[in-house]
């Protein structure tokens, strides 16, 4: 429990401006390495869907505009250079993992992290956009650790993979980091800074929540016709003719 809770505080503490300014000051170039680390964890391996992408590329993006930037030394171009190279490498590493691996890896049911639900919840998305689901699934947390693993699974060739792959994850980057320095001028943003981080995870996980209530609500609604030739069909027959009879 305790390594949990540590884990917990550092995974609030990679969100938080004020923090990361410090890190960027006290180790230097290996702040860059650092952040690289974290996206290409996040986007290349199955394990580690739970650690921040959109809220860290928008608090990162805030600290390079805040007025403390200066001290922290931290390069927008190279910035953006390196996490976007970590997207990018990250879903190429990810792919090939699902390439090679596939589904043997996702068995139980119960498994938090490796479980077979998520797949699923990647694979329906990918198949309802297509080759379009490598891009929009970066903006999906969850789908977008799975999204790569599922193409890589399903033999997408991998030319095509890399030109959606580059697109997705350039994109993602640039408006998640840039959208983190201009919007870090306002000053409902400086001041509520914890708010705003709350509320680009809470959109983030939207469209899936949404979808999950969505699809729900539809296997609530869904009709179960009984096969033909068992009972349950006789009876089912025999009630909707009764029902005839009863409204004629």
């Amino acid at each position: 429990m305790e390594l949990l809770r540590h884990g917990l505080d550092l995974l609030k503490q990679m969100i938080d401006q004020a923090w990361l300014a410090e890190q960027a000051s006290a180790m230097g170039p290996w702040f860059y390495v650092f952040l690289f680390a974290v996206i290409f964890c996040e986007t290349g391996l199955v394990v580690t869907p739970f650690l921040p992408g959109d809220s860290l590329l928008f608090a990162v993006g805030a600290v390079v505009a805040h007025a403390a930037a200066g001290a922290s030394g931290l390069n927008l171009p190279l910035l953006f250079a390196v996490l976007a190279a970590a997207a990018v490498l990250g879903d190429a590493v990810n792919y090939a993992a699902g390439w090679w691996i596939g589904p043997r890896i996702f068995k139980s049911e119960g498994s938090w992290l490796l479980n077979k639900k998520h797949l699923l919840r990647a694979q329906e998305f990918y198949e309802r956009y297509g080759n379009k689901a490598i891009v929009l699934a970066r903006f999906v947390p969850i789908v977008r650790t799975f999204a790569p693993f599922v193409a890589g699974i399903g033999k997408m060739r991998y030319g095509r993979f890399f030109v959606y792959n580059v697109i997705g994850g350039v994109a993602w980057v640039a408006i998640c980091l840039f959208s983190g320095v201009f919007f870090a001028g306002f000053d409902f943003v400086k001041n509520h800074f914890e708010l705003v981080v709350v509320a680009i995870v809470f959109i983030s996980v939207l469209p899936m929540a949404v979808e999950l209530v969505l699809s729900r609500w539809r296997k609530a609604g869904a009709v179960v016709v009984p096969p033909e030739g068992t009972q349950a069909h006789f009876d089912a027959d025999r009630r909707s003719e009764e029902r005839v009879q009863q409204a004629g």
